[in-house]
């Protein structure tokens, strides 16, 4: 176990004071990436006592491996409009930076106010490109993790902790 599921609840419940704080009068769009961000995107607008209205978009760099491809593909886009609004996108784990980059840039032709970048996990030694996150759940070492939404091959999703997975 590299993060138990009582530090996930205690920093979550962190990340949505700040949130709130910082948005306590805009209502932003919390833009949640599929599938790995689900869990933490759940338990975190539970955690913003003021209005955020929510979607969903859904990328792909790993498919089945425990590598990414570098190649990011769009695979489910955003059901409404973001010009003119604030987003935060939410993000399970940032590892080489790519797929989040190609998002924020996806989004920033849309005409939003702003697009920030909430990660639960930032995994900062195998950086690529290089990513401003402003509201970072835990810094973790280069390892392969699952559990609390992230996945190898579909599976260990449903842990409630963040787990090191030893793979090939």
């Amino acid at each position: 176990m590299l993060i138990s599921d009582a530090e996930l609840r205690a920093r979550v419940a962190e990340l949505g004071r700040d949130i709130a704080r910082d948005y306590e009068h805009d209502n932003p769009v919390l833009v949640g990436v599929l599938k790995g961000a689900l869990v933490f995107m759940a338990d975190l607008i539970r955690e913003i006592p003021i209005e955020v209205t929510m979607d969903f978009m859904a990328l792909s760099s790993y498919g089945a491996g425990s590598r990414s491809s570098g190649v990011v593909k769009l695979a489910a886009d955003l059901s409404m409009p973001i010009e003119d609004r604030h987003v935060i996108l939410i993000e399970d784990i940032i590892d080489t930076g790519r797929t989040v980059s190609y998002l924020k840039r996806n989004l920033e032709t849309r005409h939003p106010k702003s697009v920030r970048l909430c990660a639960l996990l930032d995994k900062i030694e195998r950086r690529e490109v290089d990513v401003e996150i402003d509201y970072l759940g835990f810094t973790i070492p280069n390892v392969f993790v699952v559990g609390y939404g992230l996945d190898h091959a579909g599976l260990y999703r449903n842990l409630p902790h963040i787990a090191v997975l030893e793979v090939d």
